[in-house]
């Protein structure tokens, strides 16, 4: 179900359109330029068209690509917040907040009780990690795959039942 407020919608969309490779390209990018490559830990675009991935983007009134994010299915009840980015043209404008929202509440839908996400250390990533904490995430020790690293937090967030 796509959210819409005003001047933005977020839908699910294949992340191998050509706008959304350029914001990816440009994700994948700003990870290798900030973070040792072994602790770069973003998908590329076909892993995020996967399945148990479902991938969102958000546009504005005219389709122009804001921002996307991806949710990967870990168990039962446990997923991954994955890929999540904002064109620079529209940041501060809280599309990463809606698309937060959307994809969180697009969890619980599913049945989804705890949503994890890992992020970056750096300065770079201090915007999304107080969105994250804003959001309601909290530190937690690496899950799924993930090993201890300096260059990485770990968050979760425990949804509340429908």
């Amino acid at each position: 179900m796509p959210l819409t407020t005003p001047g933005l919608t977020v839908s699910i969309d294949d992340p191998q359109s050509a706008d959304v490779l350029a914001l990816l390209g440009e994700h994948l990018t700003d990870m290798y330029a900030t973070s040792p490559a072994e602790s770069v830990h973003a998908l590329d675009p076909t892993a995020l068209a996967a399945p148990g991935i479902t991938f969102w983007t958000a546009r504005d009134g005219s389709g122009a690509l804001l921002g996307c994010a991806a949710l990967k299915r870990l168990g039962p009840t446990d997923a991954e917040l994955k890929s999540m980015r904002t064109a620079t043209a529209a940041r501060g404008r809280g599309v990463g907040g809606a698309v937060l929202a959307h994809v969180l509440a697009e969890a619980g839908r599913r049945g989804i009780r705890t949503v994890h996400l890992e992020t970056g250390t750096q300065d770079y990533f201090a915007p999304a990690r107080r969105l994250y904490e804003r959001a309601g995430f909290v530190a937690c020790p690496p899950f799924a795959d993930y090993v201890l690293d300096p260059h990485s937090a770990f968050y979760r967030l425990t949804l509340p039942r429908p």
